[in-house]
Order: structure tokens, then C-alpha cells, then sequence
């Protein structure tokens, strides 16, 4: 069975406590940053892992691309980061297939939900990965 891991970048970004205060000096590391640990993410589960960013932050960025093994997509002008995911869940759902989530907003997590897709919580996600680089 594939899994595919769909990140709210932002949303991550904002409850992980290292990668808030450095949101706060320089977006563009902050989001250097997760990437990275969503590369090691990907190299321990395996998953597929798309992080997901609002373009409304990046002027100029290209709408889709790789880094470190993992996807990124800025969405649409008009497009926020939880309606991508949405449409991704739909999308890419299938008896084969098992999508996990990763956000900690409310009403997304109720979304995705109803979709049949799985949720992690932003600092589950957080917890997880702390304890992977510690081994």
C-alpha cells in the first residue's frame, strides 16, 4: 500500500516551536528547514510527501516542485493550502492508497475526515520526528 503524507506547511511551521521562531527571522529558512525534516521523514517511513505552502507568501515561486526527495507545492493565487489537500485526498484516494494529513486545523481535520484520509497532528508529526533523529 502506498502512503502518501500531505503536509500544511505553514500550519507545521507554526506549531513547531524551532521552526516558529525562525518563521519569524527568515520564512524562507523556516520552510528550508521542514523540508528537510520531511526528507528524513520520507527516508524513515518511506511515505510519499507532498508539503503543501499558500502561495499568498511566495511571490513568484513555481507552482510545483522537488526538494530533498520530497514535493512541494505552492497553490494557486485563489487557492488556500487546506483546499489543495482536500482535493488531493479525493483525488488520490483508492483502495491502494492511504492518505495522512498532516495539520493541526480544526476544520481541516474534520475535511479530510470525511474523505476517508487519516491525520496527524502537527505536533504528533513534531513528536514522531524528535524521536526518529534521536535514534
Amino acid at each position: 500500500m502506498e502512503h502518501i503524507l500531505l503536509v500544511d506547511g505553514y500550519n507545521v511551521i507554526g506549531a513547531w516551536p524551532e521552526l516558529s521562531m525562525l518563521k519569524a527571522q527568515n520564512l524562507e529558512a523556516a520552510r528550508e528547514r521542514l523540508l528537510e525534516a520531511m526528507a528524513e521523514y520520507k527516508s524513515y517511513t518511506g511515505y510519499r510527501v507532498v508539503v503543501v505552502f499558500d502561495a499568498q507568501y511566495v511571490s513568484g515561486a513555481k507552482r510545483k516542485t522537488n526538494k530533498h526527495q520530497v514535493e512541494i507545492v505552492f497553490t494557486k493565487k485563489d487557492e488556500t493550502a487546506d483546499e489543495y489537500i482536500e482535493r488531493k485526498a479525493i483525488e488520490w484516494k483508492n483502495a491502494k492508497t492511504q492518505i495522512i494529513v498532516a495539520t493541526s486545523d480544526y476544520t481541516e481535520q474534520w475535511a479530510i475526515f470525511g474523505q476517508g484520509a487519516l491525520r496527524i497532528s502537527s505536533r504528533e508529526l513534531l513528536l514522531k520526528f524528535r524521536k526518529w533523529v534521536r535514534k
